[in-house]
């Protein structure tokens, strides 16, 4: 991609896929990640971490804590953010495939959140459903992990292999909203299984809410790990939060009352 004065659409587009996978504090043009990207992209370090804090300013989860990014954002910067906002599973994959074709690597350099290996005989359309995925596992991975600060958001674990990405609406039940890290949550390994089999979920002012069916067991785990976090406000995302909408579907669909 040349260097010219005006942003094109797929230069803005990967700005914005690296910006959802970035903490905040870390959108500087010494960032290594936004040097790469820079030099694939035909744009300065300096260029493309201005261009992601115009994006900042125009996302209501940064302006509503009083930081502004820069000012300054286009027409279609905001194009870029509705866009992906209606499609996340397309447009991470898209923007993904196109940085591969631009840095002419393999698809298959992505790696999977559970690290595992796809099998040398898979081959046509298998590899490339496959691939897809890993994209897809990575890019919410990285997006939900980076808004969480890589903290679990109910008890505080920071062990990067012992947390989760975990889907506020199950991946089954909402296609569109898949990749979208507002149906994310950052938790350990043990709370996003409660999460997920509905032991736990969060009141709509993001409190910890424990199914009376596992505060009946009599476990020592449950009453040392589990209980103690009831009525206990998770440590919300600087970017992403969990959508209302979600919570309410968890609640009513798959916590166990």
């Amino acid at each position: 991609m040349a260097n010219n004065t005006r942003w094109t659409k797929e230069q803005v587009k990967l700005a914005f896929h690296l910006y959802c996978q970035l903490p905040y504090g870390r959108i500087h043009s010494r960032n290594p990640e936004i040097i790469h990207l820079a030099k694939v992209i035909g744009r300065t370090p300096d260029a493309l971490a201005m261009k992601m804090l115009n994006i900042a300013s125009i996302d209501p989860a940064i302006t509503s804590t009083g930081r502004k990014g820069l000012d300054g954002s286009s027409k279609l910067d905001e194009e870029v953010w509705n866009e992906f906002h209606a499609d996340w599973e397309r447009l991470a994959v898209e923007c993904q495939l196109l940085r591969q074709q631009l840095e002419q690597a393999s698809p298959e350099t992505i790696e999977p959140e559970n690290n595992a290996l796809m099998p040398e005989d898979f081959t046509g359309e298998t590899r490339r459903v496959l691939t897809e995925q890993r994209i897809k596992q990575h890019f919410f991975r990285r997006a939900v992990m980076s808004s969480y600060r890589s903290r679990c958001c109910m008890s505080g674990l920071s062990e990067p292999k012992l947390l989760i990405a975990s889907h506020i609406v199950p991946w089954s039940k909402d296609k569109t909203n898949r990749l979208n890290p507002s149906n994310g949550l950052c938790l350990s390994a043990i709370h996003d299984r409660a999460f997920d089999k509905g032991f736990i979920t969060l009141s709509e002012s993001f409190k910890v809410v424990v199914s009376d069916i596992l505060k009946a067991r009599n476990d020592p785990f449950i009453r040392d790990v589990i209980l103690p976090i009831e009525g206990k406000t998770i440590e919300l995302p600087e970017r992403f939060i969990p959508s209302s909408e979600f919570l309410q579907r968890h609640r009513n669909e798959v916590f166990l009352k």
